[in-house]
């Protein structure tokens, strides 16, 4: 079986990953700096590095290991802080991500997944945003995010390295960070399974397109299966306001939910839907889950961390 590296192993959508990977069989390696990641998320019968990606530790690792395949997921996830501290994010997103993606094309792995954004680089769109639409980044996490796509496609021209680009939707499901561009679900579902009030930015009007993990992690099997390079939107391509998700939270709960409302944060899109319909075509994914299964399997999840 190949030998495979996952960044971010030990973080939300990293470690659901490399669970999948080790149940398929296949040698796995876990690399994360548990910034934010989680020890006791780790798959045991994963070699586990702890290290973060702009460490030239990881030169090292990859001579060393020889992977076959990389997915790099580890990144500064949150846009607020991004707009706070450019300089760090830059460091992370677009140089972090630049070393892997170099280290991949020097030791001849033979495809890097990059898992990037959506929402967050196409900005505010009328209609759901299709891999040719504009690039508009709002934040400097939008920003970086996007120049570690050219810095893959950079890598390939120079090491010829096979790559595909995954731009997510709102990722939401267990495990997940409770923070972050993508972690409104997650900060919900904890809120309301420990009796915490939560905090609505703007007037709930907001639409995000939600992608449930199990989704996420099988768009991403697809894509290291897939004789096809490029750039992929992995969404549900459902319009879903905040608002829609506090009733949908508070049926599946059987609880009331307490939220205040407060101003909207920097860097926030209005509208983000992704259109989905290449990487049903090429990779042959689409989104599974439906919201209320995930949202219910996501609020059990959070109920077992109260106890």
């Amino acid at each position: 079986m190949p030998k495979i590296l996952v960044t971010g192993g030990a973080g939300f959508i990293g470690s659901n990953l490399v669970d999948e990977l080790v149940k398929i069989g296949h040698r796995v390696s876990a690399l994360d700096d548990l910034s934010t990641g989680k020890k006791e998320y780790l798959n045991p019968k994963a070699k586990f590095y702890k290290t973060d990606i702009c460490s030239p530790a990881i030169d090292k690792i990859f001579k060393r290991e020889k992977f076959d395949y990389v997915f790099h997921l580890a990144a500064q996830i949150d846009v607020r802080e991004s707009v706070a501290d450019p300089e760090f994010d830059n460091k992370v997103n677009a140089m972090g991500s630049y070393r892997v993606f170099k280290n991949s094309g020097l030791n001849k792995v033979k495809k890097v997944i990059f898992i990037s954004t959506g929402g967050a680089l196409y900005g505010d769109c009328l209609k759901p945003a299709t891999e040719q639409t504009l690039i508009q980044p709002l934040s400097p996490y939008a920003i970086h995010k996007y120049a570690a796509e050219r810095y893959l496609e950079l890598c390939g021209e120079l090491y010829g390295l096979k790559h595909i680009v995954l731009r997510l939707a709102n990722v939401y499901g267990p495990r997940q960070y409770k923070g972050g561009e993508c972690g409104v679900i997650g900060i919900f579902t904890s809120n309301i399974t420990g009796n915490r009030t939560s905090v609505l930015y703007g007037d709930g009007s907001k639409i995000r397109d939600f992608v449930y993990v199990a989704d996420v992690v099988s768009a991403c099997l697809k894509a290291m299966a897939a004789k096809q390079t490029g750039v992929f939107n992995i969404g549900s391509g459902r319009e879903i306001s905040m608002l829609q998700i506090i009733n949908a939270i508070k049926k599946t709960a059987g609880k009331k939910f307490v939220y205040k409302k407060a101003e909207d944060r920097a860097g926030e899109v209005e509208r983000s839907v992704l259109n989905s319909s290449r990487a049903k075509k090429i990779l042959g994914w689409r989104a599974e889950v439906k919201l209320e299964d995930g949202i219910k399997n996501t609020i059990a999840w959070a109920m077992e961390q109260e106890n």
